[in-house]
């Protein structure tokens, strides 16, 4: 062997072993959580003055939450799902409860008519990206927007409606603020406590329902989708169209069981891209928030819909996580049983927060 041969050996061996450090580097931060429970302690969390238009909460001088609100009473803060895929107007089974209640609609940061911080990202400096992402986006902000909402509206104590994603968002409140809370409704709240989750996660679940015809497509699709090596040479509006291809292949999936999906957002610039994709980067590959919920000692209802892509299993297992909990299942509903059955919902949700908040 030449003295030529050995050196371009040397060379491309430290090449493929910067490369797998490289890469390992990179499977490390993305299995890693950038959110873990427990993060705002110590956090002095105060919102800015409220100033100018109404139909928004100044959350800080570069972010604002679009919200509406129904009816008069005791106040409920709802949390959208998705994530990033917000509220366009009164849910009918919220609205059978604005007698005794007022319900507080807002579009989590990102999404929505509220703030999008971000198009595309300049930088290619990926960590660096990652932690700006987390930092403007990603679950620890959203819970600190709850905090400051909290303080907006005036309340000691929250009720909280968490809907999917949101339910999650509702429990990771309560565990940081359990003295801020008073019940918890979490409605077909996301199985995401633990990653990787027990009962099958829900793009496998959505495939298995999907017509053979259309697994290919939406195999490419999901490899698209979690393109993360190359996630930040997108913008905001190629994100959306990822969000919105979902919504259509969860829409097939969901009339493969017989149910009809409710009415989305009407326009994709209404989701979320980066803000969908910060959730994913806050909760990384492998976590498990679970112990963290010894903390929310507070009264908690878990609704299911008997015949929601995710399974009964998956929700009670989300109950059981709490001291304090109720399992209500309503049959011929899927995810979203508060336009599916709105009046077993609201009289199911009223009978709950009457026990609980002798409300």
């Amino acid at each position: 062997m030449t003295h030529q041969t050995r050196s371009i050996g040397l060379v491309v061996g430290l090449l493929v072993a910067i490369l797998l450090i490289i890469g390992w580097w990179f499977w490390d931060k993305m299995s890693q959580p950038l959110y873990t429970p427990g993060a705002i302690k110590g956090i002095t969390i105060t919102p800015p003055p409220q100033k100018g238009d109404s139909t928004f909460w100044n959350m800080a001088e570069d972010i604002r939450l679009f919200h509406f609100s129904e009816g008069q009473g005791a106040k409920i803060l709802t949390l959208h799902g998705g994530p990033g895929i917000p509220w366009e107007k009164p849910v009918r089974g919220f609205s059978l409860l604005s007698d005794q209640y007022q319900i507080h609609y807002y579009d989590q940061r990102g999404c929505g008519r509220s703030s999008k911080p971000f198009d595309r990202f300049a930088s290619k400096d990926y960590f660096q990206n990652m932690t700006t992402l987390e930092t403007k986006l990603g679950i620890q902000a959203q819970l600190e927007d709850i905090e400051r909402i909290r303080q907006i509206l005036g309340e000691d104590k929250l009720i909280l409606v968490g809907h999917s994603f949101g339910g999650l968002l509702a429990v990771l409140y309560a565990a940081e603020y359990p003295e801020n809370v008073k019940a918890l409704v979490l409605i077909a709240p996301a199985d995401l406590l633990k990653m990787p989750v027990d009962h099958g996660d829900l793009f496998e679940t959505v495939r298995k329902d999907l017509p053979k015809a259309m697994q290919p497509a939406f195999d490419a699709w999901q490899k698209q989708y979690f393109d993360f090596g190359g996630i930040f040479k997108k913008s905001e509006s190629e994100l959306q169209a990822l969000n919105q291809q979902f919504a259509e292949y969860y829409g097939e999936a969901v009339k493969a069981r017989g149910l009809t999906l409710p009415d989305l957002p009407s326009a994709p610039s209404l989701t979320g891209g980066w803000a969908t994709y910060a959730q994913y980067f806050s909760m990384g590959k492998k976590h498990d928030y679970r112990t963290a919920m010894d903390a929310v000692k507070i009264p908690v209802m878990v609704i299911h819909g008997a015949n929601d892509l995710q399974s009964e299993a998956a929700s009670r297992d989300f109950a059981a996580n709490f001291s304090n909990a109720q399992f209500f299942s309503i049959a011929e509903t899927g995810h979203f049983p508060f336009v599916e059955k709105p009046e077993v919902f609201a009289t199911a949700v009223g009978k709950f927060l009457l026990e609980k908040t002798n409300r």
